[in-house]
């Protein structure tokens, strides 16, 4: 064969392996219009959310105090950072809560500068975790500049501003939604973040009061940045999820929670407000599952008087981390603080107390990024009123977890399904193999795990 008709073969085979190798790697994007989604972000089923308090997570109460303990957050396990509002706030009508935005497209000094804040966001990021900021979409402080425009807010039949309908939320002015110049300056304030913070998406306040068709037009447009974005609304409406969001409040979880642990109700209801919840929202969509958050911790009580003490207070969250959902995780209730937190004025947290629990907490999420099981795997419930029985089953392995409820020793029949078992406990390699029954302690947990294939 002519040389040089072999070297032109030659090209072409090159040419089409490599096209064939090109459209076939899986990280070159499908199209350029895709959304961006960068490195340390991960998919919204495995988001793992810690909230802080900006005022109580350090002395300071500043951004720099929330950097110097990123390391911390990080080795909890957490993937994603939700940080409480960080505008300035409002003197008129105050009672000073961080709720009541004077301006949105500025910090509050009490926290630091601009440039602290993108400090603090960047090193999260070097770290492997998204940061979203608190976003007050439903009403402004008294000294809004935006109050200029009376048009903005609603009024009463005197043309007087008000605040919310329906609450006593007197240091803040509510917003109208009627009007398109303020929508407009909203969504505009809201993009200000991600173009100059490099912020990672939203936590939506009070998402319920504000209109679905705003909600739709904010995310519509957020979307044209181009950039994957994580949003979450504080409520519990089924429209939140077609106007963009991927995830809202888990409050009938929460309430049922309280119910078994603290009036002895069935250990099964939770299961059902877990299905019900599920039931309602889209494929793909979640439920965030707390056992506590800035709200409760300020307003009903810390885990650690909720659920009777530490034993009981871990109990809770093995089932909100472990039963379905984005687990959400409340800086400060990792070491177990019994005061309730305010977010009003400084509350600096207490990092040095229960530590056996911090470390708890951490075995726990660490067990939870390992394992597609818990974030995807079926779901398999088993009766019993007093512990709280069920099965997480992946693709390459299943876990098992049992959970007492109660403050007393309880022995539990082994469900038929499970009787003649074997098991490996997650957290101690120690083997088990389950007969007729089994006891726990008071608010005792386990979690077994199994290779599927070795058990196949």
């Amino acid at each position: 064969m002519n040389s040089k008709i072999l070297k032109y073969l030659l090209s072409i085979i090159l040419l089409l392996f490599i096209f064939s190798c090109d459209k076939n790697n899986p990280t070159k994007p499908k199209d350029n219009n895709d959304p961006v989604m960068h490195d340390y972000m991960v998919a919204t089923a495995d988001i793992i959310i810690y909230e802080v308090n900006i005022r109580a997570f350090s002395n300071s109460g500043t951004f720099q105090g929330v950097i110097d303990r990123l390391d911390s957050i990080q080795a909890l396990g957490i993937n994603t950072i939700w940080l409480m509002p960080i505008h300035p706030i409002g003197v008129i009508k105050t009672v000073n809560s961080p709720y009541c935005v004077k301006n949105y497209t500025e910090v509050n000094p009490e926290f630091g500068t601009l440039d602290d804040f993108a400090a603090l966001v960047s090193g999260a990021h070097e770290k492997g975790m998204s940061v979203i900021i608190d976003w007050v979409a439903n009403h402004t402080a008294w000294d809004n500049p935006w109050i200029s425009n009376k048009t903005w807010y609603t009024q009463d039949s005197n043309g007087d501003i008000i605040y919310p309908a329906g609450t006593n939320w007197q240091d803040v002015a509510d917003l109208n939604y009627s009007n398109q110049d303020m929508r407009k300056e909203m969504i505009r304030s809201m993009k200000y973040w991600i173009e100059n913070a490099d912020i990672d998406g939203f936590r939506c306040d009070a998402a319920d009061y504000v209109p679905y068709d705003f909600w739709k037009q904010a995310i519509d447009s957020l979307e044209t940045l181009n950039r994957q974005l994580i949003l979450l609304a504080e409520g519990t409406r089924s429209d939140h999820f077609s106007a963009g969001f991927q995830m809202n409040y888990s409050w009938n979880f929460y309430n049922s929670l309280k119910n078994v642990f603290c009036d002895d109700y069935s250990a099964g209801t939770l299961f059902t407000a877990h299905n019900s919840e599920y039931a309602s929202i889209p494929e793909g969509k979640h439920k965030l599952r707390f056992t506590t958050n800035h709200d409760e911790s300020a307003w009903d009580e810390t885990p650690m008087t909720l659920f009777n003490g530490k034993n009981g207070a871990l109990a809770a969250s093995v089932i909100t981390i472990y039963l379905g959902g984005v687990p959400l995780i409340y800086g400060s209730q990792e070491v177990g603080v019994t005061e309730t937190i305010s977010f009003f004025e400084k509350d600096p947290i207490n990092w040095l107390l229960n530590p056996d629990m911090q470390k708890a907490y951490q075995e726990m999420l660490s067990l939870y990024n390992s394992s597609e099981a818990f974030r995807s795997g079926d779901l398999t419930t088993y009766s019993d009123a007093n512990v709280a029985i069920f099965k997480r089953s992946g693709e390459q392995e299943e876990f098992l977890i049992y959970v007492n409820t109660r403050n007393q020793n309880i022995s539990v029949n082994i469900p038929s399904a499970l009787m003649n078992t074997s098991w490996r406990n997650a957290f101690n390699d120690s083997e088990i193999q389950l007969s007729q029954t089994i006891s726990l302690g008071p608010y005792e947990y386990l979690v077994y795990t199994v290779n599927i294939s070795v058990s196949d």
